[in-house]
């Protein structure tokens, strides 16, 4: 059963994977609509993915109560620490995809922040920004 999980949560991360690399694509093209168009299903992978960690950690956490004895290593077949390693790496690559996603989400949202300022200024009172009493979105001249 343990064998079968790994490998679940390995497909699932590395769908999440591709999710995110198609998210940075886009992003860099401007097509937002089908990064919200994947949302729920990068949503769903990750929930399933969550699901599957936690039936691993029960799996391992039964063998090793069925087995005091015996150190976690000696417990899993050549195949299941191979693939204990492949999620690790792909939980590395993972995290890699995500820091590049999170840097270009962070550019595109200074830009729009920075446009949205320029058209509508704001100034702070207290902790709120509101718009500047001085602000037009429209000047008319004649």
């Amino acid at each position: 059963m343990l064998s079968h999980h790994l490998q679940s949560a390995l497909g699932d991360l590395k769908d999440i994977i591709k999710i995110t690399e198609l998210d940075i694509l886009d992003i860099k093209e401007a097509k937002h609509d089908s990064q919200f168009e994947r949302l729920s299903l990068k949503e769903e992978k990750l929930k399933s993915f969550e699901s599957k960690k936690a039936m691993i950690d029960y799996e391992i956490s039964s063998l090793m109560n069925s087995n005091p004895d015996k150190d976690l290593p000696q417990l899993l077949d050549a195949q299941q620490h191979d693939s204990l390693d492949e999620l690790k790496a792909e939980l590395t690559n993972l995290r890699d995809v995500n820091k590049r996603y999170a840097k270009l989400v962070l550019v595109v949202s200074n830009l729009y922040n920075t446009f949205l300022e320029r058209i509508v200024p704001t100034e702070m009172q207290g902790y709120n920004k509101v718009a500047s009493k001085n602000s037009s979105i429209l000047e008319v001249r004649v």
